[in-house]
């Protein structure tokens, strides 16, 4: 296999981006049958299954390779098209990152973005985001794996450091003789991904306790109902710092857990991924603990 059609490769990623054929068809302008066609066609060039017929269709590890080839061969092509030319179509660059790192520090890296650039964040929990990476759904992730993917370069930008905090009426309730309450205490956790909770009360406690959980997908409202005292949480040092000034939370110990992080992006020398690349490490060494891994 020493060459692979362009069009096919956009419809396996259309497939994937769009999760079913029949919205593949739409984006690309075609018939789902069209779709089907090249997906067939490109599966017997490869000599197996690229995609899975699921709902949504994910790609297999062959598939998720191609998914990436045909991402950076888009943007290298408009790269080309943008330096022949000076003009071209706008640029978009989906990038994962993490709810905390989203509603702190990661901001601050996309100001002043070149106007031809259009990102397209999704939300995804440290731990899992170099999933998105090696199914090609996204070109750079903030993550917490080192291992780089296939196919991508990987470098350390810092650590988060999380504060366990509770509101002061709920810390004289649950933890008046210590942090022996983490067995019993309820818990405000993210999502079912996130198992900051978890480590922190291992650590404590030598093992894992079962609580009474809530479970709260927002940054914002994660830390409003901590303050509220509907159970205590994992908040970012940088938004547990007011709150713990004002007296408005109580933090249970000085230790913090500390969760590194990294930035992991397709290996092509493309300028729109070296100067996003800039803006990420240049914010999150103004706001991350420097790296000590």
């Amino acid at each position: 296999m020493t060459t692979l059609d362009p069009g096919r490769l956009e419809a396996l990623a259309a497939v994937v981006d769009e999760g079913s054929f029949e919205a593949a068809a739409r984006r690309l302008h075609v018939t789902p049958s069209a779709v089907s066609q090249r997906i067939k066609a490109l599966e017997q060039r490869a000599g197996q299954v690229l995609v899975l017929r699921s709902r949504p269709c994910r790609p297999t590890p062959a598939g998720a390779a191609l998914v990436r080839l045909a991402g950076q061969i888009r943007t290298l092509q408009a790269e080309a098209v943008r330096a022949l030319t000076g003009a071209g179509a706008p640029e978009r660059v989906p990038v994962a990152v993490n709810a905390d790192s989203l509603s702190t520090w990661f901001p601050e890296a996309l100001v002043g973005l070149p106007e031809h650039v259009l990102v397209e964040l999704h939300r995804e929990d440290q731990d899992h985001s170099a999933r998105m990476l090696r199914d090609g759904v996204v070109m750079a992730a903030v993550t917490a794996d080192a291992r780089a993917v296939q196919g991508c370069r990987v470098r350390p930008l810092g650590a988060m450091r999380y504060v366990a905090v509770a509101a002061p009426d709920f810390h004289a309730r649950w933890f008046a003789d210590g942090l022996a309450g983490l067995r019993e205490a309820p818990t405000l956790t993210f999502n079912r991904k996130d198992a900051l909770q978890e480590r922190f009360a291992r650590r404590v406690l030598g093992r894992t306790p079962a609580p009474p959980v809530h479970y709260v997908p927002s940054s914002s409202a994660f830390v409003e109902l901590v303050r509220a005292g509907l159970g205590w949480g994992m908040v970012p040092e940088p938004a547990a710092a007011e709150p713990l000034a004002e007296g408005a939370l109580v933090a249970l110990d000085d230790a913090g857990l500390d969760v590194p992080l990294y930035w992991q992006h397709w290996a092509i020398d493309a300028p729109v991924l070296v100067d996003l690349t800039a803006r990420v490490t240049r914010a999150a060494r103004a706001h991350l603990r420097p790296p000590a891994f």
